[in-house]
This record gives C-alpha cells, structure tokens and sequence, in this order.
C-alpha cells in the first residue's frame, strides 16, 4: 500500500506499473510469478551496485590558492620537493604545520614517502604555487587515523606551498 501510494503521488497512470507496484505486497493475488522473480532480480542488483562500483569513495580535490606567473618546471614523480604546509581536519582542528617550526618539509614525491593524497595532489605543481588538497581518508591515513591527533576515517585539508623542486638528475 506504501508503494501504491508513492506511485499515485509519483503521478504514475499505467496500470502495470501499478500492477508491478502491488507485487512488492508478497501475498498479493495480482503478483505474477514472473514479477517475483523480475522484483527479486531487480533488488539483487541494486543492492550489489555499491560494490560493483566501489563503494562511495570521495575523490581528492585540488585547489589551487595561488598561480605563479613563470613556471619553468612542474613537479613530477620522482621530484625531490621542499614545502610549507598546515594540516587541518573538517571541523578546523589544526594537526601540524610546518610553518611555526620555519622548518620545510622535504621529500620525494611518487615515493609513498607520504599519504597518497599528497603523492596524487602535489604532481604538476610550480615553485611558489599554493594549493589547497582535501583528501578523503582512503587517501589519508584510512580508518586507523594517526593517533592521538588524527581520528580515523578523518578527511583532512591541507594548506600547501611548493618552496622548491629538485630533479633527480640535477642531486
């Protein structure tokens, strides 16, 4: 009877729409074996379409906070990069940053020196350019986290500038 009336105010006018509706009433006398067995198919592959497509993973976005004018070369894997960054979690709470140490962070890219989500977010990047990465947790540490700071499943944001690259060919 639920189903009939979302139908009705779905403003569905063929009958056997209507018919089809009735048969998720299993007792129903108007239910055809075959709509059975088409209902029955119908929700298996809803229910399996989550996992056919992986799930609902959240994608890393990439901001860009400041452009540089000239940029003679774009990071790339392998690169070694020096960078200032702040880490934040969705509700603001800052985990790190590099910044009050006046410390860079120093590292290859490419690498899984760090999280994927820096390994994907920092590719392409100019000597002084800023970006801002939020990075789902499947990118980040997972559902571990990094205790005590970084709980887990947690997204996190990243306030990033590229400082300088280093070519492998050029150390």
């Amino acid at each position: 009877l639920l189903m009939t009336s979302f139908l009705k105010r779905m403003k569905v006018a063929r009958w056997e729409s209507m018919r089809f509706a009735l048969c998720l009433n299993i007792n129903s006398l108007m239910c055809t074996p075959e709509m059975r067995l088409c209902l029955l198919f119908v929700v298996t592959l809803v229910s399996l379409a989550p996992a056919v497509r992986g799930g609902d993973k959240k994608k890393l976005q990439i901001g860009i906070k400041k452009r540089v004018d000239n940029c003679p070369i774009k990071s790339r894997k392998g690169d070694v990069l020096n960078m200032h960054y702040t880490g934040k979690l969705e509700d603001g709470t800052e985990f790190d940053s590099s910044i009050p140490r006046n410390q860079p962070f120093t590292f290859t890219l490419g690498t899984g020196q760090v999280i994927k989500g820096w390994d994907q977010g920092l590719l392409g990047m100019c000597e002084g350019e800023k970006r801002k990465l939020v990075i789902p947790s499947e990118l980040g540490y997972g559902d571990r986290g990094a205790p005590p700071k970084i709980p887990g499943g947690a997204t996190l944001i990243f306030e990033v500038e590229l400082l300088g690259i280093e070519r492998r060919s050029d150390l």
